[in-house]
Formats: C-alpha cells, structure tokens, sequence
C-alpha cells in the first residue's frame, strides 16, 4: 500500500497525518522511503515475489540495532528512582501503566487490531486480518489516480516497545514497483489502543498501471521482531468497485 513518487525524510509526529494517539511516544524523526517505478512488461505474477528476497534479509540483518540487555518494565521504572527528573519523566512516559501487573515481563506484545484504507469522498474500506498473513485474494480494490491513506489500530502489551516501523513492498508481473518504511515510534503498554495514520498517497494511473499487484507488509521493531506480516493481492481499476 504505498505509491507516493516523493522522498520524505525528517516528518515530525506533529504532522496531520502521521500520529499515534492516547500516550505514544513518538520518535521525533521518521524515515520514508519510496522507489516507483513504472513496467510496461507483460507476463505472469511471480510467485516468489511474495516472500523475502535475500537482498531484504541481508539489509534487515545489516540494519540491526545492538539495543543491550532487556531489562523488564518494573527493572526500567526502578533505575535511576534517586532522580527526581527522570522519576517524573518515566511517571510521564507510563502514564497510568500498572507496574505490578506487566513488570515481569521482558518481551512487549504488539498486536494490530484493525487496517482501513479510507479516501475522500469513499466508504472506508476495512481490511479483514487473517490469522495465517495471507487474505483472500485480492484483499482490496483501488481507483487509479485516487488519493487514500492507511489508518490503523494496535494495542502493546507487557513492555515497552521501540523503534515500531510500517514497510511495505509491492510488485507488479514480479517485478518490484514500490517499496516504503515509515518509523511509528515508542510506545508504552496500556489498556487503550493506539491509532495511526499513514500519509496520504495516490494511486498511479494509465493502461500500465492497471491490473493485479502482489504486497507484503510487515510491522516490526528495533530488534525487527515482526508481530505482524501480511503477503497479499489487490487491483488497481479504471473505477471503484461497486459497494
């Protein structure tokens, strides 16, 4: 899901279109990156385009962040308790978080609750999340030359988690089209869920751009521990589909 034909590099969470709600602790910087690339090639979709290509792992292995030894959020809330400074700041950051009842856990648990694609002047389009990744194909239709953005909801659990990120590549007749990777940030355990919403992009357009495409996205963190991947289709039409 991503077909804008900009860089965006630097976004501060204060964009409109780019926040986590109720408590997140957003990063301050985020990364974009886009390729677009038109094909005029006419052959079969790839099968393997839908899974991991040894480029990818070797840059997901690469781009690994050494982040220490874990500590569990009840050890995080104890360090440094002599501080008065960092005392308010982690009261701050935990908001109304029972130590108690998730400190003993060193890993966090993200789960994504719900995606929707919404565009202006159309009826959200919520996406169903499959337990086994790979929806019913295709798992959505979109207008050519339409604007859209993703929105969606996750919920963490047991710690904190750092460095949560979006990417997502497409391809088209096996072929890699598009590729995207957007920082989301920190965000501490609570009961409330988070909400995110993606920058808006438009959908390429023409006879070439139509037809079927393949996707997986992903949604990992610093350690690139992935709670969520979805390897999927969607089409791109002259029209919206008819509700």
């Amino acid at each position: 899901m991503g077909f804008d034909d900009k860089n965006k590099e630097g976004k501060e969470e204060s964009a409109p279109v780019c926040e986590a709600k109720k408590g997140g602790i957003a990063d301050s910087d985020s990364e974009i990156e886009h390729e677009v690339h038109e094909n005029k090639v006419s052959r079969q979709m790839s099968e393997s385009s839908m899974y991991t290509t040894e480029d990818e792992e070797e840059d997901e292995n690469t781009n690994k962040i050494e982040l220490g030894p874990q500590c569990t959020l009840k050890e995080q809330f104890e360090k440094d308790k002599d501080d008065e400074s960092l005392r308010r700041w982690k009261e701050q950051l935990l908001g109304s978080v029972d130590i108690n009842a998730v400190g003993e856990s060193l890993d966090p648990e993200v789960k994504i609750l719900s995606l929707e694609i919404k565009s202006p002047g159309r009826a959200v389009i919520v996406l169903p999340i499959p337990e086994d990744g790979k929806p019913k194909s295709p798992w959505f239709v979109l207008k050519e030359g339409s604007k859209y953005h993703l929105k969606f909801t996750f919920q963490v659990n047991n710690n904190i988690v750092t460095g949560l990120k979006y990417t997502n590549t497409v391809w088209k007749t096996g072929i890699k089209v598009d590729s995207m990777k957007e920082m989301i940030g920190a965000f501490s355990p609570q009961t409330e869920p988070y909400t995110h919403e993606m920058p808006e992009e438009t959908t390429p357009s023409g006879i070439f751009a139509r037809g079927s495409y393949s996707a997986r996205t992903k949604f990992l963190d610093d350690d690139n521990k992935c709670y969520l991947e979805i390897n999927y289709t969607f089409d791109i039409k002259k029209e919206w589909q008819a509700i």
